[in-house]
């Protein structure tokens, strides 16, 4: 049995990855972005996520913080707390890095790295991407990722609370 390397190492800091996209550039790589919270990661998560990484030679996955999931999805989210959420991505293969982001949107981390594709879920459309105007501004392409949008977290909730709540 082989030793596999650390899968948490692909946690880095911003800092981090800015100089992994320098060195994949150099190296004639390109790179995709993806984000979201992954909360309780379903098949429509693996999907875009294995989508995505067809879009370029590197996977960079921007994860919501536990504080800017609260912010947008309300008190009682994330039901997984970030350190688990960043496990899992961190043990699927096709994600080469992954960052903790806490602003309302990725806009920050696509203007310091720079990805050549933002990749985005089937819940939007190119126009709709909030964060579309920022990666045209240096060249970069926003793609739509993944199956329709007929999974979500908040629908596996609703089900598990419809089937398992309070009778």
């Amino acid at each position: 049995m082989s030793v596999q390397p650390n899968p948490m190492a692909k946690l880095r800091s911003l800092e981090q990855i800015s100089e992994d996209c320098r060195l994949w550039r150099k190296d004639g790589l390109t790179i995709a972005l993806v984000n979201g919270a992954f909360d309780l990661l379903h098949v429509g998560h693996l999907r875009y996520l294995t989508d995505a990484s067809r879009q370029g030679d590197c996977l960079i996955a921007a994860v919501n913080t536990d504080h800017s999931v609260r912010s947008s999805k309300g008190p009682s989210r994330p039901i997984i707390p970030q350190a688990e959420r960043v496990e899992i991505l961190a043990n699927l293969a096709m994600i080469d890095a992954i960052v903790l982001f806490d602003t309302p949107t990725v806009a920050p981390i696509l203007e310091i790295l720079r990805p050549d594709v933002h990749a985005k879920g089937t819940d939007y459309t190119v126009s709709t991407v909030p964060e579309r105007e920022v990666v045209e501004s240096y060249g970069g392409r926003t793609v739509i990722c993944g199956d329709p949008k007929d999974h979500a977290t908040t629908d596996v909730l609703g089900t598990i609370l419809e089937r398992f709540g309070p009778d």
